[in-house]
């Protein structure tokens, strides 16, 4: 039953302080107009977050699990139970800032073709974080994870995948991709274009999603005039790629993500590229 104006769905795993800061400052800075509810789906659960949930924010809808089930399959959990027209799919990690949910929720009913809308991050010391980016490609695996990055086209090449001269423009643009940690959709995009695919367990299903947007015929937005806070660990980064194959469990599930991927669109066309040519014809 669709009831709530807006959905607010926290994916969360482990950082107990981190799922507080985050519920706290959503009720500090949501417009009490709005009619919203928030709904926690939680990975590999423990006591801290079950004693925080029970004692502190009763209210709130929340969706234990005894293990780490992964991104998609907890943001999932937390579509299914949603009963908002619009729902706004965050980590944990994620500080709300001033009145940036009510302008997302704006946008987004005011541009009827954007089905997916995603603010600018910020780290806690106010540095832009790269959140917006092209399609992967094969090489750009290759051009991050060695020491291909340091040469000039490997520089050139991630520049552009990076969308760093756009990134740090207080432009609306759109964009090929978002990463998951804010995303804001509505109800009626999402029965079209379909819930995260549950063959990802972690990395890329933030891409696919954003994919089948665009092969919906819906635009993804980056809007950096809305900005949220988020402390983002890079758990896969890496020196070495060889080195991180064989001791970093997190490239290990990034590269078998990018190979799903790969196979998954293998000869496929750019859906982006392919909007807007269809557009463009008409």
């Amino acid at each position: 039953m669709i009831n709530k104006e807006l959905s607010i769905i926290i994916t969360a795993y482990r950082k107990v302080e981190l799922l507080e800061l985050c519920i706290n400052s959503i009720r500090k800075n949501i417009d009490n107009k709005i009619n919203y509810e928030i709904i926690v789906a939680d990975s590999d659960t423990n006591e801290s977050t079950m004693d925080l949930m029970k004692e502190k924010f009763s209210d709130v809808t929340f969706i234990p699990n005894k293990k780490n089930v992964g991104f998609g399959r907890v943001a999932n959990q937390g579509i299914a139970r949603a009963k908002g027209e619009y729902l706004f799919i965050i980590n944990h990690d994620i500080i709300i800032k001033d009145e940036a949910i009510q302008k997302l929720l704006i946008f987004l009913k005011d541009n009827k073709d954007v089905g997916l809308v995603a603010p600018r991050l910020i780290n806690f010391d106010g540095k832009v974080q790269l959140s917006a980016f092209k399609f992967y490609r094969p090489l750009t695996i290759l051009f991050r994870r060695t020491f291909l990055k340091n040469t000039s086209f490997g520089k050139k090449y991630l520049n552009k995948f990076l969308l760093k001269d756009k990134i740090f423009k207080n432009k609306v643009i759109d964009v090929d991709w978002v990463m998951g940690s804010a995303m804001m959709v509505s109800r009626e995009s999402i029965d079209k274009v379909g819930v995260f695919d549950n063959k990802f367990f972690m990395y890329f299903e933030d891409v696919d999603w954003c994919r089948r947007f665009w092969e919906n015929g819906y635009r993804v937005v980056y809007n950096p005039t809305v900005t949220i806070a988020h402390y983002h660990g890079k758990a896969s980064e890496n020196k070495g790629v060889l080195q991180a194959v064989l001791l970093n469990k997190y490239t290990r599930i990034h590269i078998k993500s990018a190979m799903i991927y790969f196979w998954k669109y293998f000869g496929k066309k750019d859906p982006h590229r392919a909007y807007y040519n269809k557009v463009n014809i008409k």
